[in-house]
């Protein structure tokens, strides 16, 4: 489906946040009701549960027109204790942040966790999205993003590849001094294809927020795409730190 899509620019020289924060939530579809509320407490008790242990997790609480559905994931590269702290913090931010709304989601640095009100799981959605990009431009910037766009052409196909749980990670010299790491991840529940067509989409974004740019991210509901010029996901090279300062952007239907 096409979206008709509009930017709302949020922040300048945002800097960069612990993997404590959220990184950003969405919220639509109030709802008037205690039923409601306590199905969703019962779907984020469920995955917090569930996806502490196997980094995944889907469930439904409730019948008829009550019942919630929830998704949960963690970065693939995360240690299971950091992705329960991650998914705890997430079920007690999300309802807090979207009060009396049936359909939530919020972002992470290591978890992802959503509910609605509407059974979306093993639908892919791209229909909103939070970009954030480094506010510096590399150094031989042409050669630059041409590069990145190698490292997330090999982590897009690692993503998709058997046997992957969706995830591919890249890291690749672009200089003596540089290192560019790419990462690109699906929710679980997609099919291959459109865990392809989704990271596909994520990339494109590239062209209008990302060109030149040290660093990017693309967030959707059932993927997301990233890259650095420092090691951001596990194992982490020795002697490494987090640089730059970014602007954030968001993309609606």
């Amino acid at each position: 489906m096409a979206f008709l899509r509009h930017l709302l620019l949020l922040s300048l020289l945002l800097p960069f946040s612990s993997s404590d924060d959220s990184i950003g939530h969405y919220c639509d579809k109030s709802f008037i009701g205690g039923q409601i509320q306590a199905d969703i407490n019962g779907v984020l008790s469920d995955l917090v549960a569930k996806a502490s242990v196997g980094g995944f997790a889907t469930s439904s609480y409730g019948k008829g027109g009550s019942a919630i559905y929830g998704l949960a994931q963690c970065r693939g590269d995360v240690s299971s204790e950091e992705c329960s702290t991650c998914l705890k913090d997430a079920a007690k931010a999300l309802p807090a942040a979207c009060p009396s709304q049936a359909d939530a989601r919020i972002w992470y640095d290591y978890c992802f966790l959503r509910y609605d009100d509407e059974n979306f799981v093993g639908q892919s959605d791209s229909g909103y999205a939070i970009i954030l990009y480094n506010v510096e431009n590399a150094t031989d910037p042409d050669a630059f993003d041409k590069e990145v766009g190698e490292v997330m052409r090999k982590a897009r196909a690692q993503a998709v590849a058997p046997g992957s749980g969706g995830l591919g990670r890249v890291k690749t010299k672009f200089s003596p001094y540089i290192t560019i790491y790419g990462l690109a991840q699906c929710t679980r529940d997609i099919q291959t294809l459109a865990c392809a067509q989704c990271l596909s989409s994520a990339v494109e974004n590239f062209a209008n927020y990302c060109v030149h740019r040290k660093g990017c991210r693309v967030l959707y509901s059932s993927c997301m795409v990233r890259y650095e010029i420092y090691p951001f996901f596990f194992p982490v090279d020795p002697g490494s730190s987090k640089v730059g300062s970014y602007f954030t952007a968001i993309l609606s239907p």
